[in-house]
């Protein structure tokens, strides 16, 4: 397939200065001279920026990268997931074609983009709020069939739901990525067959639509306040930044739960099993406690903290954002404590599940 950039071009771009932070830290994630490596990275934060990838942009990332500008262009036009024309201004919907998708309902999906949106691909919708195209395999055939709209897939679609996805993002809202049918992941359409025992204890979604859903960043574009926003070795991202964004991701939460507790329950509700999830739920803010925290890490150097199994790079970063550098900090968590962090972090669970306490005691032993 022959791609083109497209007739009609800004005449300008410049990342966002939080964006360009971002970008000229993953240059510095490669050696003096393979600089170009980042060209993948760089192009798609662009886009993610922007939504498509324009012309000056491709330029923008080559001239940052030392390269000629046929050099961007080639990678612009090689890789589909680069977007060479306009995409809707709400949200551009991916929609797979391939075998299990194909026969499983994608023809009757492509019909209503086709109803709903433009009848051809790559096509503004007359507001020009959305745009479709057919891709290849997305990978997730046990869900079949699928689409991918923003960084999320919405998986077991069919023609109804796809409908009211579309009504619900025009509408200003974020519908809840992950499979549209009650399935929890990709387990079998009758029920669990094996490991029942995890099915119990496990969240409201499966582990990516949960994240997607907590933080509400699914269809909105890239401005480079993400968290973190630096590359681990320079330092995390801004303290400052990353404390404000969790305080604003966590406050409609606390609030919820608050509304929830004064609110007047209808008679006709008091259920004895709904009852006494709200009173858990109005409880569980009291029962935390924020940790003694350090602005910085001690003299001797801050402790690797992704020596405890279930952190990893990025939430170490997190941890020491919140002000946690060393293994005896979290040997001290109280239940009360653990709470509290455990609200505030990205991977909700990890804490009492690969019993970071325990493991940080024998560390902080050495």
């Amino acid at each position: 397939m022959l791609r083109r950039l497209h007739h009609e071009q800004p005449d300008s771009f410049a990342f966002t200065p939080a964006n360009q932070k971002w970008a000229e830290a993953q240059i510095t994630k490669y050696p003096e001279g393979r600089q170009a490596s980042a060209i993948i990275p760089l192009l798609w934060r662009a886009q993610e920026q922007e939504g498509w990838l324009t012309r000056p942009a491709i330029e923008h990332v080559s001239t940052m990268l030392d390269l000629a500008f046929i050099r961007g262009l080639e990678v612009a036009s090689f890789y589909f997931m680069f977007q060479l024309q306009p995409v809707g201004s709400v949200a551009h919907i991916q929609i797979c074609g391939t075998l299990s998708c194909m026969i499983c309902g994608a023809e009757d999906l492509i019909g209503v983009c086709q109803d709903k949106i433009a009848a051809k691909p790559h096509h503004l919708s007359a507001d020009g709020k959305f745009s479709w195209e057919e891709v290849e395999c997305l990978g997730a055939c046990a869900n079949a069939p699928m689409a991918q709209i923003g960084k999320d897939y919405y998986e077991d679609l069919n023609t109804e739901r796809l409908v009211e996805i579309i009504e619900e993002l025009d509408a200003g809202k974020v519908p809840t990525p992950g499979p549209q049918n009650g399935r929890f992941a990709a387990e079998p359409l009758s029920g669990l067959t094996s490991l029942t025992e995890y099915d119990s204890g496990r969240t409201q979604y499966n582990a990516s639509a949960q994240l997607a859903t907590d933080i509400g960043d699914t269809v909105q574009r890239i401005d480079g306040t993400e968290v973190p926003l630096l590359a681990p070795w320079q330092g995390g991202a801004s303290k400052t930044k990353a404390k404000a964004k969790r305080k604003a991701a966590t406050k409609p939460k606390a609030a919820a739960k608050s509304a929830a507790a004064k609110a007047p329950k209808p008679a006709a509700t008091k259920k004895p099993a709904a009852a006494k999830a709200p009173a858990k739920a109005a409880t569980k803010p009291a029962a935390e406690k924020k940790p003694r925290t350090m602005t910085a890490p001690r003299k001797s150097g801050a402790d690797d903290l992704k020596l405890i199994s279930g952190v990893g790079p990025k939430l170490e970063g997190v941890l020491n954002e919140m002000g946690f550098w060393h293994f005896d900090q979290v040997a001290k968590w109280t239940k009360q404590e653990v709470s509290w962090v455990d609200e505030r972090l990205m991977f909700k669970g990890r804490i009492e599940r690969d019993e970071w306490i325990k493991q940080a005691k024998k560390l902080a032993k050495g």
